[in-house]
């Protein structure tokens, strides 16, 4: 379903390995955690905590809290304005922030 457009004539960009949910995957420099997080195939980061339904990245900017992950064991975080870093831990959420 989501894919990267081609960009003609750009040059390569650097990979970053990062671990989701204890899974290595290879990101890509500059990519938000939501964003790699889409790439990977993972469309849901948290389970609503009273329905259990699976919630994903909306509004991509910040306004919605649907793409918040654990990062570095820091929970809470919202995932689409956190820029991945190499060896970053993502883990997504299941029942209450």
């Amino acid at each position: 379903m989501f894919r990267r457009l081609p960009e003609p004539g750009a040059l390569p960009v650097p990979g970053v390995p990062v671990t989701l949910d204890g899974n290595p995957v290879m990101a890509r420099a500059g990519d938000s955690v939501a964003a790699v997080l889409l790439m990977a195939g993972r469309i849901a980061c948290r389970k609503a905590p009273v329905s259990g339904e699976p919630r994903g990245p909306f509004c991509l900017m910040g306004a919605c809290f649907d793409c918040v992950v654990t990062i570095d064991g820091a929970p809470n975080r919202q995932g689409c304005l956190v820029t991945v870093a190499p060896g970053m831990r993502i883990e997504t959420g299941h029942g209450a922030r």
